[in-house]
């Protein structure tokens, strides 16, 4: 019979835990958080130190008392939550609930879910981290603060249902600024000057022009160019120096929260959100043929690049074995964590780097495999030389004008066998092999190519991006990025065009409310200095309490200001093109829970709501009716007949309008992915191009 008890957050870590610890040890989950604030109320006293108001999470009742039950009747209880802030405070809420003494040895954790790991922590117990429970707790009060306070004003003077949140206000006032700036942005002109050149052994290359009597030049109208033109046709083209020489390209260091999140949604199109709900399945524990349950990476939450020794040792071995000792360099490779990173965890890597992602690919579902193969090729590379290119610049001159052409060629693939990192711009590098030329060859003129371009407006920003400049900023930790752009986009904050964040007036309309009268809260600095003083709280430097007090004061001086100089701002609905068909009024886009909906504008007396209804221009297979496209209630896009329920036609892949099958006659559908195709939907028919 057990007779220890460890306590988990979720079923799935539960489940790998167990088979490790055996008979004696009773591995249940709580199901995340026990206890939170009310939702009701502001459930922080802001007169009597902050002190939180604590309620049992609505619907955990009967758990709760199991886990009373269990614990009561084990001779240990062991606290196995994450090793995080949040990990802390569910530990500390449960020792709360259970009677156990937070600064008894009851608290284990552990960066990796495998049988070492665990058998190791559970040997080891400490007392709950009071400081990092404090440093949670601080947040959550300042938090709760932010909104119960400032959202009830945006009700008020803006519409129902609005929230204002103290990092959600700072990425979306980055997002509406950057939108700002394209829209300011006044375009330049200015112009290239290519020339297409032959050597003597007739190989043509093209040069850049760069430079008019050694100093640079940058044509800015198409006289100008036409000019330089006149002239070039006159001289000489003669090759007045080449320099040779070696490239290194390092590999990318291992993944931490962020560049994991920036890396899936470039290469995998992955939202945030997607990411981090397959990283969390991931570490929490997958059944492995030949291995039984087993966490395949180390904790997903981090901003360190830190690797254990053992793990760099397992990864030089298979590297060594696998790839060859050619692509490992002598010593290593260590990664420097920025100053501000919690060096507590490692880096995001697979637990066992001998379980390579063919071998799993049949056996996790496609998220999941992709983002541990993103993850396993990310580690390994990390491991090996660097790429190495030749590299060649040749100046030319051609009267007092001069041109230049670089090349580079990839000579030692390194790291680079394994894995290439990906950019937002989605560009590659490609070999630019320039031709043999000698110094002071002549060279023939072929063509003068003149280009005129324009300077561009910074680009919008992609999830990836705005993860990447609130990083930078200093705006959030790892476990808020994901949060924070769900939330914008849920309140309606923030919409999308394919893969860039584009603000909505409301976004628009409520950032310029907080920035006149909230500017500390929509401030990026004082934001990033908050950030700073809670990891002050965790490390034991200062008091919660005061932090607190020191922000409430001036924030309540605020809100007594706000409350009666903002005006009431009204923002008109965006108007559909479809008839309510109950009183005759244009229906109007509303945001609810799950994304825009249709509403009729006459609510109340009219309360006629509908999804938004997508055609696709093609006839159900079973009833010949319109397929639509939908979206379920997690956001995913389907294909479904629109006499659902009658019908139950659906489909994960979009019907192809205008084109039938050729060989059965029935629809054709786009599989997407790196083998994109076009299939028929009949399995029976199997016609594929």
């Amino acid at each position: 019979m057990a007779n220890n008890l460890v306590i988990v957050e979720s079923p799935a870590k539960a489940k790998t835990i167990k088979q490790y610890l055996g008979k004696s040890y009773n591995v249940i989950a709580s199901m995340g958080h026990v206890r939170d604030l009310p939702k009701s109320q502001l459930g922080i006293d802001v007169d009597n130190d902050f002190e939180p108001k604590y309620i049992t999470i609505r619907g955990k009742g009967d758990l709760i008392s199991k886990l009373k039950k269990d614990a009561k009747a084990a001779k240990k209880v062991y606290l196995a939550t994450d090793p995080d802030r949040e990990g802390e405070a569910i530990s500390w809420h449960l020792a709360q609930l259970l009677e156990i003494d937070d600064q008894s040895k009851c608290r284990i954790t552990f960066n990796e879910i495998t049988k070492n790991a665990v058998t190791t922590a559970i040997k080891e117990p400490r007392a709950i981290d009071i400081d990092l429970v404090n440093s949670q707790q601080a947040r959550r009060a300042l938090d709760r603060i932010v909104g119960y306070k400032i959202s009830p004003i945006l009700w008020r003077k803006v519409k129902k249902g609005l929230s204002a949140g103290r990092v959600q206000s700072v990425a979306t006032r980055m997002i509406v600024d950057r939108e700002r700036e394209i829209e300011n942005f006044n375009p330049e002109e200015y112009w290239t000057l290519g020339a297409v050149l032959k050597n003597a052994q007739d190989a043509e290359f093209a040069a850049s022009l760069v430079t008019k009597n050694g100093k640079k030049i940058k044509p800015s109208s198409e006289v100008e160019v036409l000019k330089i033109t006149d002239e070039l046709k006159n001289e000489s083209f003669v090759v007045e120096d080449i320099k040779t020489g070696e490239k290194k390209r390092n590999p990318a260091p291992p993944f931490t929260t962020s560049t994991l999140q920036q890396e899936a949604s470039r290469k995998l199109n992955y939202t945030v959100k997607k990411t981090m709900v397959a990283a969390q399945k991931l570490y929490e524990g997958v059944a492995v043929k030949g291995h039984g349950t087993i966490g395949l990476i180390t904790y997903m939450r981090t901003d360190s690049l830190r690797i254990s020794t053992d793990a760099i040792a397992d990864a030089r071995g298979f590297i060594g074995d696998k790839y060859g000792k050619n692509l490992l360099p002598d010593k290593p490779n260590v990664y420097k964590t920025k100053n501000s990173a919690q060096d507590a965890h490692e880096a995001i890597r697979p637990t066992y780097v001998s379980i390579t992602p063919a071998e799993l690919k049949d056996q996790l579902p496609s998220d999941m495999y992709k983002t541990y193969k993103l993850i396993w090729e990310r580690f390994v590379a990390s491991q090996m030389k660097p790429a190495i290119y030749e590299t060649a610049t040749v100046d030319i001159k051609a009267g007092s004008y001069g041109f230049r052409e670089s090349g580079s060629k990839l000579v030692f693939k390194g790291y680079m066998s394994v894995y290439v990192e990906g950019n937002d711009e989605g560009a590659t590098e490609k070999d630019n092999i320039l031709p043999h030329l000698e110094k002071n060859e002549k060279l023939a003129l072929v063509d003068l190519k003149k280009e005129q371009h324009f300077t561009q407006p910074p680009m919008r920003y992609t999830e990836a991006s705005l993860i990447k400049a609130m990083e930078e900023k200093g705006i959030g930790r790892p476990s808020t990025y994901a949060p924070t752009i769900t939330t914008i986009t849920a309140r309606g904050y923030v919409g999308r065009d394919k893969k860039q964040l584009v603000p909505t007036e409301l976004g628009s309309v409520v950032t310029d409310i907080l920035v006149e009268h909230f500017p500390d809260i929509a401030g990026a600095e004082f934001t990033a200095e908050m950030e700073e003083r809670l990891d002050e709280i965790e490390s034991g430097n200062v008091d919660w309490v005061a932090i607190l007090s020191d922000f409430y004061g001036p924030f309540a001086e605020n809100l007594k200001k706000a409350d009666t100089s903002i005006d009431k701002v009204k923002i008109a609905d965006e108007e559909s093109d479809v008839i309510c068909e109950k009183c005759g009024r244009t229906m109007v886009y509303k945001m609810g829970r799950f994304g825009k909906f249709l509403a009729c504008p006459g609510f109340p007396s009219c309360r006629n709501a509908k999804p938004i209804v997508k055609e696709t221009g093609v006839d159900c297979p079973k009833c010949g009716k319109k397929i639509l496209e939908k979206k379920s209630k997690t956001g995913k896009v389907y294909y479904g007949c629109e006499d659902n329920p009658k019908c139950d036609f659906m489909s994960w892949d979009a019907p192809v309008k205008g084109e039938k099958c050729p060989e059965c006659g029935g629809i054709l559908v786009k599989k997407k992915g790196k083998r994109a195709s076009v299939v028929c939907i009949n399995p029976e028919c199997g016609y594929k191009k």
